[in-house]
């Protein structure tokens, strides 16, 4: 018989199951609307605290977001400039042939009268601009990238992690949006910064940048489906 395949580290599970929970609350609010007729929009304020809950339950266990880990003023001012541009670029990258289907959920967050449900959005750009990019950075880049590198993903130095790895993980980031090309960008955007600094934080701080102003100009423009 052939070999069972090893099961996830604790140090991969404290990475993998706080996505996996966002994931499985996004598919719920994607079906809850077709099936009981449930404003699902809540869920995504579950979403934000369930998944900031299981981040904290965990931090400890994140080496890589750990105080030594903190980056200088200049890599801070870097990630802002990469998140800055990831930005500018992915409000631009929505043209039809640059999209894999629908949003599985929605998020349109509107009264009836077409009015702002303004405690809607403040969950939303916070989930979005501060618990997300927490998640996915640690999933994507802490965990994905450095685990194809090598199983043993904890002791791989982020430095050294290999060009496949980087677009194979970046592929993989790309078939959860989207918009697959804007992905793409934001994918090797955020990936090359933590393989050039080795911290964490900057690829977390870009993706804060990017979400935050995505965030803030849907909401001035009214383009709820980038949300």
């Amino acid at each position: 018989m052939p070999a069972a395949p090893p099961a996830l580290s604790p140090a991969a599970l404290a990475r993998c199951i706080p996505f996996a929970v966002f994931m499985a609350l996004l598919a719920l609010r994607g079906y809850l609307p077709g099936s009981l007729g449930l404003d699902a929009r809540w869920i995504y304020g579950a979403q934000t605290f369930i998944v900031a809950g299981l981040l904290a339950f965990y931090w400890r266990g994140y080496g890589e977001l750990a105080r030594q880990n903190l980056p200088e003023a200049r890599e801070v001012g870097w990630s802002v400039v990469v998140g800055i541009a990831v930005f500018a670029l992915w409000v631009q990258l929505d043209a039809p042939w640059m999209q894999l289907g629908q949003a599985a959920a929605s998020f349109v967050p509107l009264d009836l009268n077409g009015q702002p449900i303004w405690t809607l959005i403040a969950l939303r750009l916070a989930g979005a601009a501060l618990v997300v990019p927490v998640m996915e950075e640690l999933f994507w880049r802490g965990f994905l990238m450095r685990w194809v590198q090598h199983p043993a993903f904890e002791r791989v130095d982020p430095q050294t992690v290999g060009y496949k790895a980087v677009l194979l993980s970046t592929f993989v980031f790309t078939l959860a949006h989207t918009l697959w090309l804007a992905a793409i960008v934001a994918g090797l955007a955020y990936a090359l910064l933590y393989r050039r600094t080795g911290k964490l934080w900057t690829a977390v701080i870009a993706h804060m940048v990017t979400n935050g102003l995505l965030g803030l100009w849907v909401i001035w423009t009214g383009r709820w489906e980038f949300w």
